[in-house]
């Protein structure tokens, strides 16, 4: 359960940063958004979002933009610090457990700034395409209890 929800915050990290950061190279094609921008526009093709809903919610990403980078940044510091508490020559429980607990603080923010948002993208959205977001979401439930399950089976073997 712990890992399909830091699973799943990681997840809505990502596509949140994947809406936030849209823009391409001088070098690259006009046309072809940039890797993080992809994101948005598969999910935009998904829900079958119109111009202005995509200009609409583009603004409201771009608003929050300040709070989600930092809060993003901090998420990648905060699991890197626990790799190095697990890894140190002189780990303990409580080391270890200090660094999960800081972990857990910035995924709590992060789903704070995530109920933010989808409070003020969700009345954009028709109840069409809010069901298919949530269709979108449990088939990502559905591919990431797979791949548990695979993995699980993988290290009986």
């Amino acid at each position: 359960m712990k890992n399909k929800l830091l699973l799943g915050s990681l997840a809505a990290a990502l596509l949140a940063g994947g809406f936030i950061a849209t823009k391409t190279s001088a070098a690259d094609d006009p046309q072809t958004p940039a890797p993080r921008g992809r994101i948005f526009q598969r999910i935009a093709d998904k829900l079958d979002l119109t111009a202005d809903q995509r200009a609409q919610i583009k603004t409201i990403l771009a608003g929050e933009k300040g709070k989600l980078k930092p809060l993003i940044a901090g998420l990648h510091d905060a699991r890197k610090n626990l790799r190095d508490a697990i890894r140190a020559q002189d780990a303990s429980e409580a080391s270890v457990r200090a660094a999960a607990a800081r972990v857990a603080g910035v995924e709590a923010d992060l789903a704070v700034e995530r109920l933010q948002l989808f409070g003020k993208i969700s009345p954009i959205l028709t109840a069409e395409q809010r069901q298919k977001a949530a269709d979108l979401q449990a088939r990502a439930d559905e591919f990431m209890d797979g791949a548990i399950a695979r993995l699980g089976s993988g290290l009986d073997n």
